[in-house]
């Protein structure tokens, strides 16, 4: 008989324990209340540095585009100093490589009127349909402006500005590739592209183009 009253004891021990996970349960409840609360002050600082963030991205595009004509002024500075790449191609595959980089700019979403192609060697296949019909037929589609231009290197000095100028150095004398290098540099814009042999162009290029 005074076994059947100890177990009920050891029950209620049982219980302790289990009382102190309630209490417990109870203590994770104040922990969120005072995050929220010092989390609240943030959020209106957050808003702040984020609104003058979108200006400077804008200013640092407009850097990055006219970071040249900045220091002195931008009209003259910009086509003075256009940025130049040099695709490696033999004579044989400059044209193509040329074909290639504008496909790529249109690509990359330049209009097709700010593309000029100039050549060294034998004319573009396009130039030479065209000019079969006559110059004047030729310079008006120039003049048009609204597609992709080729002109030979000696007609090159003719064509006039455009944001982007390719050359391809596709044979002929040295001179042509002189002339051509010449002409395409004081016409592009934005962007001179150069498709050959690279000791070739940095040959041509350092003697003064």
């Amino acid at each position: 008989m005074p076994l059947i009253p100890e177990e009920p004891q050891i029950h209620e021990k049982a219980q302790g324990p289990r009382a102190t996970p309630a209490s417990g349960r109870t203590a994770p409840t104040p922990r969120p209340v005072p995050g929220p609360r010092p989390a609240a002050p943030p959020r209106p600082g957050r808003p702040g540095p984020t609104r003058p963030a979108p200006p400077a991205q804008r200013a640092s595009r407009d850097a990055s585009a006219s970071a040249a004509p900045k220091p002195g002024s931008s009209g003259p500075a910009a086509p003075a100093t256009p940025q130049i790449q040099l695709i490696p191609a033999s004579p044989e595959g400059a044209l193509d490589a040329a074909e290639e980089a504008v496909d790529l700019l249109l690509d990359s979403g330049r209009t097709p009127g700010d593309v000029l192609v100039i050549t060294t060697g034998e004319p573009h296949p396009w130039a030479a349909h065209e000019l079969s019909f006559g110059e004047s037929a030729y310079w008006a589609q120039h003049d048009a402006g609204d597609d992709v231009f080729y002109a030979d290197a000696a007609l090159a000095a003719r064509a006039a500005s455009r944001p982007v100028v390719v050359v391809a150095v596709n044979g002929g004398p040295e001179a042509a590739a002189v002339t051509a290098l010449s002409a395409a540099h004081s016409r592009a814009g934005a962007l001179l592209i150069v498709c050959g042999d690279p000791q070739r162009i940095n040959s041509v290029l350092g003697a003064g183009v």
